[in-house]
């Protein structure tokens, strides 16, 4: 497994992290199709509908959990396919090279069922190990109100960047999740057994401790990598964490934090029982963030500064990463250019190269790409089709 430098010190040269090859085969619109890349950043133009989003979800899978989509793995299937479906790449990166596999296999009926992981043609138990090979970070049209909507796509988001230097955080995180969920059912089913839920309640806390202080970890790392950039196309974000667990550990009480949570899940039994979920716990904390020129809140930026904000956070995780971890994640960056004007386009472009790191970028007008040039890759999708084409 790879190193983490956790003082900030710059990490030996290291090959960039990218994919070489990739291949789908019965997903979503595509029977099957083949990209081999040189590590430069990737254009996919086409109409809408074509299938270029479907190819990022492909690349999103090569990480832990459900994708940049979140869809159920049985929906991913080419609806006159099998049943199945199948996503492989070769990668290089701090890890030499690697091959990456996963999908399910075909099936009758729409049922849920577990994807498969293969890490050079040994199968895991999971996807969690994916997190020691490849990192990545993702933004959809969706997320374009991630500071306007609820606290729980702020956290997952925040999550997968903490991922990008503590791969365990997810591990982690699914730990807890699995505890709390087993608490749940246990009140709902008013069985209040004191010796079970004290157990599942210890497992809470020793995993929620663990998650809080990755995410202070990264919010001060990213926290120092903001400061010390200069003034560009996108404004700085002031970052900080709203949870009591998070509070406790920045401030040196971690075990403390633990012991407390434990108290209030215990107090809060009949509590839990009567909303039916878990109302203490990490699992309820939020990233602030603020536009810290202004000194306002993300949510009342205007939609265009709030996309730049969070663009800015996401090169600002980037260059940290590979300036600590010798390589920057994987971007997929969804429609990106459709709301940037000209110098920011040509900003984020430059960063991007700057960076070494391997970006995907979709877009249903190419000529917002044109300034990229050779710097990068471009493929016209066409209904599950792909061609390579030129900027």
């Amino acid at each position: 497994m790879p190193s983490f430098n956790r003082e900030g010190e710059a990490a030996p040269a290291r090959p960039a992290l990218h994919l070489r090859r990739l291949v789908v085969t019965d997903f979503r619109s595509y029977e099957r199709a083949e990209l081999a890349l040189d590590g430069r950043p990737v254009v996919l133009a086409g109409a809408n509908g074509a299938g270029k989003t479907n190819l990022l979800e492909a690349i999103s899978l090569f990480t832990p959990g459900r994708g940049l989509r979140g869809a159920p793995y049985a929906e991913l299937a080419r609806k006159t396919g099998a049943g199945g479906w199948a996503a492989a790449c070769t990668a290089d990166g701090p890890m030499g090279e690697s091959r990456l596999g996963t999908g399910i296999e075909p099936g009758a009926g729409t049922e849920v069922r577990a994807r498969l992981v293969r890490i050079d043609g040994e199968t895991q138990s999971g996807s969690g190990a994916l997190a020691h090979y490849m990192r990545q970070v993702w933004l959809t049209p969706a997320m374009d109100r991630l500071f306007v909507e609820s606290a729980g796509g702020r956290r997952r988001f925040f999550d997968r960047l903490v991922m990008g230097f503590d791969p365990s955080h997810g591990t982690r995180v699914n730990a807890y999740e699995r505890a709390m969920r087993e608490r749940n059912r246990l009140l709902a089913d008013a069985r209040m057994d004191n010796a079970w839920l004290t157990g599942l309640e210890e497992q809470m806390a020793e995993h929620g401790v663990a998650m809080a202080a990755a995410r202070v970890e990264t919010v001060a790392r990213l926290k120092g990598a903001i400061a010390v950039t200069a003034e560009g196309a996108f404004p700085k974000a002031d970052l900080a964490l709203d949870g009591f667990l998070e509070q406790k550990v920045a401030a040196g009480a971690a075990v403390d934090a633990e012991d407390e949570l434990i108290a209030r899940l215990k107090q809060g039994r009949l509590r839990d029982q009567a909303a039916g979920r878990t109302l203490e716990g990490p699992h309820r904390s939020d990233l602030l963030v603020r536009h810290a020129p202004k000194d306002m809140e993300a949510a009342a930026c205007s939609t265009g500064e709030q996309k730049a904000l969070l663009l800015g956070l996401i090169l600002a995780n980037a260059r940290l990463l590979a300036r600590q971890i010798g390589a920057a994640p994987i971007l997929l960056l969804d429609e990106v250019a459709a709301h940037l004007d000209a110098h920011r386009r040509a900003a984020l472009f430059d960063e991007i190269v700057a960076l070494g790191a391997q970006a995907f970028m979709t877009g249903t007008d190419k000529s917002l790409f044109e300034s990229l040039g050779e710097r990068a890759q471009s493929f016209d999708v066409s209904e599950g089709v792909l061609e390579q084409s030129a900027l």
